[in-house]
């Protein structure tokens, strides 16, 4: 069953995103998440089956940012 988890986070700008790239293509896939980065919140979504939203943390500050449940 596909899931879609949303976390605050504090990646604000293109070059952030990229930072956070590779370990969440490692721990959710590529085309499996995105950041709003326009928006005051910075929402990262992530869509997808089985996903663990503490993974997804743990991805987000392993790249040096936060994520929170959003």
């Amino acid at each position: 069953m596909k899931q879609e988890l949303k976390f605050k986070t504090n990646i604000k700008c293109m070059g952030c995103v990229s930072q956070v790239t590779d370990a969440l293509n490692e721990a959710v896939g590529a085309e499996n998440w995105e950041v709003d980065i326009q928006s005051p919140d910075k929402p990262l979504t992530v869509k997808g089956e089985n996903l663990d939203a503490e993974t997804v943390i743990a991805a987000v500050k392993e790249a040096g940012f936060k994520a929170e449940a959003a």
